[in-house]
């Protein structure tokens, strides 16, 4: 089946997605040439395959030509039903309990704005929450007058699990965890947190938007009402789409609240659909190798990738907990990171910066207020690693030796020689101040 429309009558196109995946192997450029792009954030932005990108242009293209309406209607049987048995099967889910959304936060929000926990009942989070849903249990808390708690960690980074059998009650409502946070690697223990919360009435909420597509993610294995993700990331679907499961007790209150917002372009549907077959097929050809499901999102090389940085001097990892996935965060002791993102990107080597705000109850109390964080895709190699390393080893030895260099002594010019005014200087007429051109930060402080 084509992807590109037939010039002589645009209605014989179809947006199925038989045709719109890969393998693992398609690239534009080969894996050990210099000047490739060193992709490592993909779990900022994971790059789409050639096919998915295709099919997200051809989308636009004929949305510009013949209109929004034309094409919802040629995508009809993609938006009403195949994505949602994609989904279905990723999430190990039935399709009529999945939703397409903008993204995860969003429809996180969109739930928890409906419930209505009882004053005094209590809310669970995790250290390792990010700022957008921490934002949104924070107006629950102050709309119902319930309480938030944070589940404690213990020394080594892992949620503490006793310390929920042992306080978990019926006057537990919310209990919301991030399966992979967006600051570090660690896999939280969603499946053993829901068996000690299946007895018990609470609403389990699970964010997968850095684990689906580079983990198993079984929402009817792990036992939760809600999970949410976003398409763009491990999924290496486009920007702007995002998906959700909900219980079918869930689903009558966040349909009420995402009435109320906006929805995501038909375009980017269509490429969820098209990049959750990428995801199937390229899972089907991994899980049959011999590196077994381990390499789905380069796992296999997270090693090598931990070596890289801990042998190029000055550098802290920061890796919390036992199990990790295929993102590493780490730090430089000396050099900011948005200067080390900076170089890297210059000598063509794509990775993240992160700050603390991101997620405002681990990383501030860690010391760290920013850090960078490199993640794995299914077409990382290697030889990209390799080149990681020498990169990051370059840059430091290059900064370092900068910031040890003597600065010349700066020359102050010459007092201006002062003149008398004849006459006082003209007072500006009262308006309204100009705003500085500068970007301003708003830094997040959580609240008891």
């Amino acid at each position: 089946m084509n992807a590109t429309p037939s010039s002589t009558d645009h209605r014989d196109h179809t947006y199925g997605t038989d045709h719109a995946y890969g393998t693992a192997t398609d690239r534009t450029e080969p894996a050990d040439q210099e000047g490739r792009t060193v992709h490592l954030d993909t779990a900022g932005w994971g790059t789409m395959p050639a096919a998915v990108r295709a099919l997200v242009a051809d989308c636009a293209s004929r949305e510009d030509r013949y209109g929004p309406h034309e094409l919802e209607e040629d995508l009809e049987d993609v938006l009403r039903t195949e994505v949602h048995e994609r989904l279905g099967a990723l999430l190990g889910v039935p399709a009529a309990d999945t939703a397409v959304v903008t993204d995860a936060a969003g429809a996180f929000d969109a739930l928890v704005s409906r419930l209505a926990p009882g004053r005094g009942e209590r809310v669970w989070t995790t250290p390792y929450e990010s700022a957008a849903r921490l934002t949104a249990l924070y107006a629950l808390r102050d709309r119902t007058r319930c309480t938030v708690e944070v589940v404690p960690l213990r020394e080594d980074g892992d949620l503490d699990l006793e310390w929920m059998a042992r306080h978990i009650g019926d006057d537990v409502a919310l209990v919301s965890v991030v399966h992979v946070p967006s600051g570090c690697g660690i896999v939280n223990p969603v499946e053993e947190i829901g068996q000690i919360l299946a007895p018990y009435r609470c609403v389990y909420a699970v964010d997968a938007s850095y684990s689906a597509g580079q983990l198993p993610v079984d929402a009817g294995r792990i036992g939760c009402q809600l999970l949410t993700g976003d398409g763009w990331r491990f999924l290496r679907g486009p920007y702007a789409v995002g998906f959700a499961f909900l219980a079918p007790r869930l689903r009558a209150a966040f349909e009420d609240a995402a009435a109320h917002r906006p929805l995501p372009p038909n375009a980017a549907v269509a490429g969820l659909n098209a990049a959750l077959a990428h995801h199937t097929a390229t899972t089907a050809a991994v899980t049959s190798a011999a590196d077994g499901p381990a390499g789905l999102a380069g796992q296999g090389l997270l090693p090598a990738l931990r070596a890289a940085v801990e042998e190029c001097p000055g550098t802290e990892l920061i890796a919390p907990g036992r199990v990790q996935s295929a993102i590493l965060a780490f730090r430089h002791r000396d050099l900011p990171a948005a200067l080390v993102r900076r170089r890297l990107a210059a000598r063509g080597v794509v990775v993240w910066k992160t700050v603390a705000q991101e997620t405002p109850l681990h990383l501030p109390r860690s010391g760290a207020t920013t850090a960078l964080r490199a993640s794995l895709g299914p077409d990382t190699t290697p030889q990209d690693i390799a080149r990681f390393g020498r990169a990051l080893r370059e840059v430091v030895r290059e900064e370092t030796a900068g910031a040890q260099r003597p600065r010349p002594a700066r020359t102050l010019p010459p007092a201006p020689t002062p003149v008398l005014a004849s006459a006082p200087a003209p007072v500006p007429p009262a308006g309204p101040r100009p705003r500085p051109s500068a970007r301003r930060h708003l830094t997040l402080c959580p609240t008891p």
